[in-house]
């Protein structure tokens, strides 16, 4: 019996360790395959994922090289959520404005938030600013480019298995002529097996 106790306190005593070895934390690389992927949400890698494929698509069109002025003037448009859960777009744009800002090819404006539609809201500031200083042209407080976009959710199942597709889509938009001026988009797809608990 004495031999059967010291067993079991043994393994009780073993099991405790190595559970607090295996619960160790430490830092790793936000942009890196160690992260925690999860089919039902979008994580950090697919933000940082998203944001450096549109930096490098936009940069490569050499759009903002034709800017009328040097360095263009962004302003964040609409980001529509077409997805199923709450989203925080702004993690998405931030990662851009901060990515394009460093280029020194454009500043962005930081008087709007996500949500309206941009080109009304910057007219009405503008014709304020003129009103106000009454020698500034308000055509001149516009910005150069607007950008907008849409994110996309899809979902697919067979037995256990799941995977979802996260599709990003962006449109700069000259604002003098409402043209789009550069479009793109960006798929993520993940793929995995259903847990005993949850999607």
């Amino acid at each position: 019996m004495k031999k059967i106790l010291i067993l079991f306190t043994g393994i009780a005593a073993l099991s405790l360790l190595t559970g607090c070895a295996s619960s160790k934390a430490g830092y790793i690389d936000s942009r890196g395959t160690e992260t925690i992927i999860s089919l039902n949400q979008i994580n950090i890698q697919d933000w940082n994922n998203a944001a450096d494929q549109m930096i490098a698509s936009l940069l490569s069109s050499s759009v903002l090289e034709r800017a009328p002025r040097q360095p263009a003037v962004l302003a964040i448009s609409r980001i529509v959520n077409n997805t199923q859960q709450r989203v925080d777009i702004a993690s998405l744009t931030k990662k851009i404005r901060i990515g394009l800002s460093r280029t020194g090819k454009v500043v962005t404006t930081t008087t709007l938030g996500v949500g309206g539609r941009v080109e009304d809201q910057l007219a009405k500031d503008a014709a304020d600013y003129a009103a106000f200083m009454n020698d500034t042209p308000a055509a001149t407080q516009m910005p150069d480019y607007s950008l907008s976009g849409k994110l996309l959710e899809d979902k697919v199942s067979a037995g256990r298995d799941r995977q979802t597709t996260y599709t990003f889509q962006l449109s700069l938009t000259a604002v003098a002529s409402g043209l789009a001026v550069w479009e793109d988009e960006v798929q993520i797809t993940k793929a995995g097996r259903k847990s005993s608990v949850g999607w």
